[in-house]
């Protein structure tokens, strides 16, 4: 699961074999045969980049917006954008910072909002009970605005 995620929750990820051998700390026969599986399958296009073999998610693929989509209900990032959205007050944008945006499942879910007058009351609590929820533990980052230089994965916009 742990390459569906790197691949799937964003598009623009790649990887490399010994990266992400490191990255998972896994052997690199058992990552280059997950690799070899999925690339045969179609879901992972294989390229060349700087004489080494790199891959990233095959988006024209059929499966891609499933695949897509399983990954996100495995993270609960269904259940966090719903939550957000049901009492929160005017998100403008929900975007997934951080780890995850990287597609490293870390644990640790971060969750940027952008809005004016958000109910951080509200905010403050449902942490705890998406923690429950999802079994990751949620941080939500309040903003008027996006960092440029920061990598995001866009969730939500209104």
């Amino acid at each position: 699961m742990r390459l569906l995620i790197k691949f799937f929750i964003s598009q623009a990820n790649r990887g490399y074999l010994n990266g992400l051998a490191s990255e998972f700390n896994e052997s690199t026969n058992s990552i280059r045969k997950e690799l070899n599986h999925l690339s045969e399958a179609g879901y992972l296009n294989k390229f060349k980049d700087n004489n080494k073999v790199a891959y990233k998610a095959n988006v024209n693929h059929p499966m891609f917006e499933i695949l897509q989509k399983v990954v996100f209900k495995h993270l609960g990032l269904e259940d966090i954008i719903e939550h957000v959205l049901a009492q929160m007050g005017m998100v403008k944008e929900i975007h997934l910072i951080s780890d995850y945006a990287k597609g490293l499942d870390t644990g640790l879910i971060e969750v940027l909002l952008i809005g004016d007058q958000l109910n951080t009351n509200y905010i403050n609590n449902l942490e705890q009970k998406l923690e429950k929820l999802i079994e990751r533990k949620v941080r939500f980052i309040i903003s008027n605005r996006i960092a440029t230089d920061q990598k995001s994965i866009l969730l939500f916009q209104r």
